[in-house]
């Protein structure tokens, strides 16, 4: 997806949030202001929102001094998460065998909630998860993706956001293959990584793999070999989040963006209002 001039106010109060959250001085956050606005006029107009995103929180984690700023935020979100996997995986277990893995897709995109690119703050996962399970996807593309399900030996599945890995955990659960989870090589907003995979459990039913990176997305180009081996071997692709779908919306048929549209700039790009939840097969970019 292209970089619209909307995103550029949004980078700079991720910058801002960042070095609040890292507990900077004042001065300083007026430094991370001056730099980041000068590397903004400084991309390419060509560069993904999470490629531009990832050179903003590198700014902060410099300047702050500090490797996570979002640790703390990241673990608070998987504890909370945990407390729910319980009724999640009976919610699952609830239903009737037809109905089980579209439940577990809907669990999924509800913990797309936790996300702290779009705001400081994300509405409540219960009252989140009851809206999601009887919302009406306004991008449905869960019967191509059930499909290809029964065709594929395994799937590879691009993790988002540290707490909504608890949401996923219970996804993979209910899938017939093996998975490989991929999470970001280096911390970056509150993106999962390995430390946040662990935590949720996901060693427990998954294979992870962190992708080398720390571009809250998935450039392929930027993650290790081994990623980019998987992905061209993959068969069938699951990509969370709204930096999964910038990334990776024209990266072919294979790849089903799940996640809730949580921004104007989203919406527009992918004709769902704000609010929506999607499951969206990719397409390919004939460029």
């Amino acid at each position: 997806m292209k970089t619209y001039i909307e995103c550029y106010p949004c980078f700079l109060r991720q910058a801002i949030s960042a070095a609040r959250y890292a507990g900077c001085e004042e001065k300083v956050l007026f430094e991370i202001m001056q730099q980041t606005l000068e590397a903004l006029h400084r991309q390419s107009p060509g560069a993904t929102p999470p490629e531009i995103a990832s050179v903003v929180h590198r700014i902060v984690r410099e300047l702050c001094e500090v490797t996570d700023p979002y640790r703390e935020e990241k673990h608070k979100a998987t504890r909370k998460a945990l407390e729910l996997y319980p009724e999640l995986t009976r919610l699952v277990a609830s239903k009737p065998p037809e109905e089980m893995l579209e439940t577990a897709v809907r669990i999924s995109i509800a913990g797309n909630i936790i996300d702290l690119g779009v705001s400081s703050a994300y509405d409540d996962l219960g009252q989140t998860l009851e809206r999601v399970l009887h919302q009406p996807f306004a991008i449905n593309h869960l019967p191509a993706f059930m499909k290809m399900l029964d065709k594929s030996k395994s799937i590879l599945f691009f993790g988002d956001n540290a707490g909504e890995t608890v949401f996923d955990r219970v996804l993979i659960e209910t899938l017939p293959v093996p998975v490989t989870y991929v999470v970001k090589g280096m911390p970056v907003l509150n993106d999962a990584t390995l430390e946040d995979a662990l935590m949720a459990g996901l060693d427990q039913c998954a294979t992870i793999v962190p992708n080398g990176s720390d571009i809250p997305g998935t450039v392929l180009e930027r993650c290790t070999p081994e990623v980019r081996f998987l992905f061209d071997q993959a068969t069938l692709v699951i990509a969370k989040g709204q930096g999964n779908y910038e990334t990776l919306n024209e990266s072919g048929h294979k790849v089903f963006n799940l996640l809730q549209v949580k921004c104007p700039v989203i919406a527009g790009d992918i004709g769902a209002e704000v609010g929506s939840i999607v499951v969206r097969q990719g397409q390919v970019n004939d460029k």
